[in-house]
């Protein structure tokens, strides 16, 4: 996964920093997404995957709405200040990511390296590298496969980092629109060649994906954050026309419901295109028609009169609260819980998906409300002194004026 924080569930109108409410449709989808992601995992772990398996072959793509919530999230959080006229506060941004994010991973990072018996392959890369976040441009794939799903951290980190400075230098342009249409097509259009020239490259030079002496797939074309672009912009995109087309946006929801059919559309015709995962056409095409398919499901998501966005499900929050803390633990939980029991477990899938998934779930929840939360509350602590800092020394250049 990538981590999109569980606020994305708690946008909507961007406009005013007090219109934030949770967003039941959100929720279904990180929610969906994380339980998507864990399923390809237990296939992949030799979990419960009978009866599970065409599940469990698409289950990659949860990352990719992932991806897409974090860019309507952070594109949200990015544009909206700045389409009010307000100053974007870098500092305060990257703070808030800082905390949001770091904690829970060094955490389960010191697990992986501390105890061995965690992981779910012997091989891990050295600590530096993702502590550095460049373990999704540097690993060795075949050799050191444990915790390889922080690859998605690493994109997500080089978004945050790129994206606010991106998005205030193309807001003090005088042609702001034509540019970022400029971008977006040349994000989509590089994204396609660039995927595709990789591919045959590769494919001439060392041979087919499972026949080459490295898993070249994986560290030329599936990890890199240049790569995987399609669904973060996939989600500006949403949030662009949210803060600065607010009427049509407003408009458009009234059609979430076709929306959400169109989207469900387009994820069947890119599953199709990846029926192969590793093929050129999928990994040439195949991304872009995901990321709309997503994009237009987040549409939906966003509506409070669509049908997945009317009602709140039962747990389906709370997954989605401790998303990012479940997607970082489940795949050496189920390693763990493979080599205890899961000879046991051989043959009674869903007694195997209860064991699998109920203790991935509990481990989560320890590392949610015994590191994230903490550190969230201190997070807003500080940004609280800050802000009530902030005023206090501000006052006295008030002062003259309320004389006057």
């Amino acid at each position: 996964m990538a981590d999109a924080p569980a606020d994305a569930a708690r946008l909507d109108a961007p406009s005013s920093p007090s219109e934030v409410h949770r967003l039941p449709g959100l929720d279904l989808l990180r929610a969906i997404a994380v339980l998507w992601v864990m399923l390809f995992h237990s296939f992949l772990n030799e979990g419960p995957d009978e009866g599970f398996a065409w599940l469990c072959h698409y289950g990659w793509m949860g990352v990719d709405l992932f991806f897409v919530l974090s860019g309507y999230l952070i594109g949200s959080q990015v544009l909206g200040p700045l389409a009010r006229g307000q100053r974007l506060s870098f500092g305060g941004f990257y703070l808030r990511r800082a905390f949001r994010i770091l904690p829970a991973f060094l955490a389960v990072l010191a697990v992986y390296l501390l105890v061995p018996g965690f992981r779910e392959s012997p091989g891990l890369e050295p600590a530096w590298k993702f502590l550095s976040f460049t373990l999704n441009l540097l690993i060795d794939y075949r050799q050191n496969h444990a915790f390889s799903h922080a690859w998605s951290l690493c994109v997500e980190e080089h978004f945050y980092l790129v994206f606010p400075l991106l998005a205030w230098w193309l807001m003090r342009r005088s042609s702001k629109t034509a540019l970022f249409v400029a971008i977006c097509t040349a994000v989509v259009l590089g994204g396609v060649a660039l995927r595709a020239g990789v591919w045959l490259h590769d494919f001439k030079t060392e041979g087919p994906v499972g026949e080459s002496a490295r898993s070249w797939f994986a560290e030329d074309i599936y990890f890199p954050t240049w790569n995987r672009l399609d669904g973060l912009l996939a989600g500006v995109v949403l949030a662009s026309l949210k803060t600065f087309r607010a009427q049509w946006w407003r408009r458009a929801q009234g059609y979430a419901n076709a929306a959400l059919l169109v989207g469900f559309g387009l994820l069947a015709v890119a599953m199709w295109l990846f029926r192969a995962r590793t093929g050129l056409l999928a990994n040439a095409i195949g991304w872009p028609v995901l990321a709309a398919g997503f994009a237009l499901l987040v549409f939906a998501g966003a509506s409070r009169t669509s049908w997945i966005g009317r009602w709140s499900i039962p747990g389906v929050a709370w997954l989605a609260a401790t998303s990012y803390s479940l997607y970082l633990v489940h795949k050496g939980v189920f390693h763990m819980v493979d080599e205890s029991v899961g000879e046991q477990l051989t043959g009674h899938s869903l007694v195997a998906l209860a064991v699998y998934g109920g203790a991935a779930l509990a481990a989560a929840a320890v590392l949610h409300y015994g590191v994230e939360q903490p550190f969230l509350r201190l997070r807003d602590w500080l940004l609280d002194a800050k802000t009530k800092s902030s005023a206090r020394g501000a006052e006295p250049a008030r002062e003259p004026a309320l004389g006057e």
